[in-house]
């Protein structure tokens, strides 16, 4: 059987993207993948047929009662009704959470509530929601944007700083040798940071909503079967609907989910061999892309140096694309234990389950890929019911920095700053509201600020950047706390 006709965007041959270009029936396409909605795949539940569309709903209120214990969650609408009877009082801004003056735990239902866990290299998707017979109602969806890049980034100039002072000619410094060893289990501050905020967000919502069961993905992509192309190989075509999951959705990460000869979106995708097999060419990730129909029937069993060889900067990208390493999946398989123990330590029940099933739920219910859809499709469920409208984006920022200093290229102190971090009762990454009466800047601001010892404050609204508003106009909302919110509608994404 030849691979090149094997579908990269579902396991089936021969549906939509095989020789005789029929498209499944009943077949939804989402971003060049296709949602299986056939009845016999995983069952009907008794109120939502698998593969329908789950119907969309805002966002829900996180309450405790008057002593701080999490209830269940509750409405926009009602928790508005609360707070106008002054039955409830704002206990914190973003996200939103109130807490009841007049009821205690005891005398409230609580069925609890479960998180969905889809860990990336780049963004984590969290997903709030309830499950019952196998359906699960999506409640809250959290997109946590790591900064692991950028640590990994500030890392490599420290080093090159102490590298300079090490060979220049200054004093003498003894050498240290009693740091250097590393204890047991020890992750790279990029990684360890992943791990840490991950796990940050979980105990967080785990504070505002009672937490019964937590479902994390713990691979994503098993690299050891990709690069000995295990799954694609003679017999192991009639495997499951599962296998091979892994693979096909790499290489469609990796190339943007886009051809990689043409460049189109949105189209079926096959999986074709760079060089291939028929002249020796192995079934190994780094020989492997996504191509469209056309693109695929065309090259056939050409050598990719043959088939674009009116084209040598296509070629050239296409052969450095196919060597790039596997950075991302690195980062998420060398978390992906030390997350799932740090989970399983705090929860009473942790669930795992394979990145395969996930596309698998995910095609079945016909639903769109993002990061915390992915979350709410993580393991064993028969139909999604409902999926929040909008999202609560968090972005991790830190806390500022010891360094009373900025550097030049060469690591010596070009400005000064100043040694407190505080004016006026604000700091910066404090989320404020800012209403001003009058002037070029009138309005209602709400957003995280920039403090300066001047008192003209910079604030980081939804609609951008506003400079030089004074201290007088803002009102506190919410404490730094090393995050940067934002909320927006529910939609694709294209890290991993």
């Amino acid at each position: 059987m030849a691979l090149e006709f094997e579908s990269a965007d579902t396991p089936r041959i021969g549906d939509e993207t095989g020789l005789e270009r029929r498209k499944a029936p009943g077949a939804v396409h989402v971003r060049g993948e296709t949602a299986d909605v056939s009845p016999g795949i995983g069952g009907v539940t008794p109120n939502h047929q698998v593969g329908e569309k789950a119907r969309e709903g805002h966002p829900v209120v996180f309450v405790l009662d008057k002593h701080g214990t999490p209830l269940q969650p509750t409405s926009p609408a009602r928790a508005r009704r609360l707070l106008h009877q002054g039955r409830a009082v704002v206990s914190r801004h973003t996200p939103f959470v109130i807490r009841l003056k007049d009821r205690a735990a005891g005398q409230s239902q609580i069925n609890g509530v479960e998180l969905g866990l889809d860990p990336g290299s780049k963004h984590t998707g969290i997903a709030v929601f309830t499950a019952r017979d196998g359906e699960r109602r999506g409640l809250y969806a959290v997109e946590l944007a790591h900064r692991g890049s950028a640590i990994r980034d500030k890392l490599t100039a420290r080093a090159a700083y102490r590298r300079r002072r090490r060979t220049s000619n200054l004093r003498h410094r003894a050498p240290r040798f009693s740091n250097r060893a590393r204890p047991k289990g020890w992750l790279a501050p990029s990684l360890r940071h992943r791990v840490d905020t991950t796990m940050s967000w979980t105990t967080r919502l785990a504070r505002w909503a009672p937490v019964r069961t937590v479902h994390v993905e713990r691979n994503v992509f098993d690299t050891h079967a990709m690069s000995h192309g295990g799954p694609l190989e003679g017999a192991e075509y009639q495997h499951g609907t599962l296998h091979g999951t892994e693979v096909r959705e790499y290489l469609l990460a990796k190339w943007d989910r886009a051809c990689a000869y043409c460049g189109i979106t949105g189209v079926p995708l096959n999986i074709d061999h760079i060089h291939p097999r028929s002249r020796g060419g192995s079934d190994r990730i780094s020989n492997l892309c996504t191509a469209c129909i056309p693109c695929n029937e065309k090259k056939s069993n050409q050598p990719v140096e043959e088939f674009l060889k009116e084209s040598s900067r296509q070629l050239a990208r296409i052969l450095a694309q196919a060597k790039a390493p596997l950075r991302d999946t690195a980062a998420v398989n060398a978390t992906r234990w030390a997350l799932w123990r740090a989970l399983d330590a705090v929860f009473p029940s942790v669930r795992t389950a394979s990145g395969g099933r996930t596309k698998w739920n995910r095609q079945r219910t016909a639903t769109p890929k993002t990061h915390t859809l992915d979350a709410l499709c993580v393991g064993y469920l028969n139909a999604v019911t409902r999926t929040p409208t909008h999202i609560l984006a968090v972005a991790a920022t830190g806390r500022g920095t010891y360094a009373r200093t900025r550097t030049d290229k060469y690591g010596f102190p070009r400005l000064r700053l100043p040694r407190q971090k505080q004016f006026f009762g604000y700091q910066t990454g404090d989320l404020a509201r800012a209403v001003v009466p009058t002037g070029k800047k009138t309005g209602t601001h709400t957003g995280r600020i920039a403090v300066r010892a001047t008192g003209r404050f910079n604030i980081k609204t939804a609609h951008g950047l506003i400079q030089g508003i004074g201290h007088k106009h803002f009102r506190l909302l919410q404490r730094a706390d090393g995050y940067a919110y934002t909320t927006r509608p529910e939609g694709p994404t294209v890290a991993i």
